[in-house]
């Protein structure tokens, strides 16, 4: 995985906050007297933790996407 812009203590952060998230949403979706909201605050950690992760991803180039496209017309 290539993260571009992240610094170590911010991939920490961010993979605790997916793993965090998870284990809040799981724990409130398996007592039998289900919370909604710890679900719905587990499920808001998560994503903010995914958020902070795709950021961190480059796009595709569109030059590489130009030159596939001449390829495959000639």
């Amino acid at each position: 995985m290539c993260f571009v812009n992240l610094g170590m203590n911010s991939k920490i952060i961010t993979f605790s906050l997916i793993l965090i998230g998870g284990i809040i949403a799981i724990y409130a979706k398996a007592e039998e007297n289900q919370n909604v909201y710890i679900l719905v605050l587990g499920i808001i950690v998560l994503m903010i933790g995914l958020y902070r992760l795709s950021k961190g991803i480059p796009s595709k180039s569109t030059n590489q996407d130009e030159n596939v496209n001449s390829d495959e017309e000639e």
